[in-house]
């Protein structure tokens, strides 16, 4: 059996209002990006989005979404992603915009990537605090977001792979 290597997109849908991010839907993320590939890259794009490319998170609150296809054609898809200029979903025309975060070879190091990522916007968010309260619920939700869980789940997976083994 032959094993088909995939790429993740680490996306952010980047709204001018908030408001919009309820109106997210995978299955119109997914039109959408269908549209802008077959615009972007004609026949050839559609049939290699047809193959492999699906929406494999969405996050709704954050905006955030996770796209998956084929290793060889990841390039297609990340460069339609430019010429994606509004959303349409429940009849609604939203302008909007896709901005690439990262692209990786596993979930595990997109999610990786999105800790990392949202520890450097609390960061930021920090030095835009005016009042202490703020800056001590940046600061409570910047240690609540660190990789401790994360490398409890990996050293809990390496000692089963290892009782395996044996």
């Amino acid at each position: 059996m032959v094993r088909f290597k995939s790429r993740y997109l680490l996306c952010e849908v980047c709204f001018s209002e908030r408001s919009n991010l309820p109106l997210l839907e995978d299955k119109a993320i997914y039109h959408t990006l269908r549209a802008a590939v077959n615009r972007a890259h004609g026949d050839y794009g559609s049939a290699h989005f047809n193959i492999g490319v699906m929406v494999k998170y969405l996050n709704a609150h954050t905006g955030v979404v996770l796209i998956r296809c084929r290793k060889g054609h990841y390039r297609l898809i990340w460069s339609a992603l430019t010429f994606i200029t509004c959303l349409e979903n429940r009849g609604q025309r939203v302008p909007c915009f896709f901005n690439c975060l990262h692209v990786g070879g596993t979930i595990r190091t997109c999610q990786k990537f999105l800790v990392k990522y949202n520890r450097q916007q609390l960061d930021r968010m920090l030095l835009d605090c005016k009042t202490d309260a703020e800056k001590q619920e940046v600061r409570r939700a910047i240690l609540s977001c660190s990789l401790s869980a994360v490398r409890e789940e990996e050293a809990y997976e390496d000692s089963s792979d290892d009782n395996e083994e044996i």
